[in-house]
């Protein structure tokens, strides 16, 4: 385990969110190295797409794993001018978390869901580090991110 699984752990007994935090010894950067390590489909996941607005601010745009999230969709769903991808430094900088292990909650930001997202009952997303996922509901992560839906697919 690492420091960062530890860190959402703790999050997740502090806050009272019901997921489940699952480390595993190789891999599950990527949606193909997840669905492997757990035996489930790309559909079974989704990703946590950071960007940064013109003023700095963090927004996490959730999609499914088979999906892309549109940086021009997400601008007009906060109406706001075209956010950036955050650069991974950035990305541990203002979540905490290492890309590639980036939870869909426990840290500051706006959050936006794509509505593909609420179709599957559960789902797995980033467990804090790149050999870990985390297994929730979708709408207890909608819950506990607050996000806000809509369409944020190309």
């Amino acid at each position: 385990m690492s420091q960062f699984e530890d860190k959402l752990r703790a999050y997740i007994v502090e806050n009272g969110v019901k997921a489940e935090v699952i480390s595993f010894t190789h891999s599950t950067h990527s949606v193909a190295e997840a669905a492997a390590a757990v035996g489930a489909e790309p559909e079974d996941f989704v990703k946590s797409i950071c960007m940064v607005t013109m003023g700095g601010k963090l927004v996490v745009a959730i999609v499914k794993g088979e999906h892309r999230a549109s940086t021009s969709r997400v601008g007009k769903a906060l109406g706001i001018p075209r956010p950036r991808i955050a650069e991974p430094g950035e990305i541990l900088e203002l979540t905490g978390y290492p890309v590639g292990g980036t939870p869909a909650f426990g840290y500051e930001a706006t959050f936006l869901m794509d509505p593909k997202v609420l179709e599957k009952e559960k789902v797995y997303s980033g467990g804090g580090s790149g050999n870990a996922l985390t297994y929730t509901s979708t709408e207890e992560m909608k819950r506990v991110n607050g996000a806000k839906v809509a369409r944020l697919r190309s």
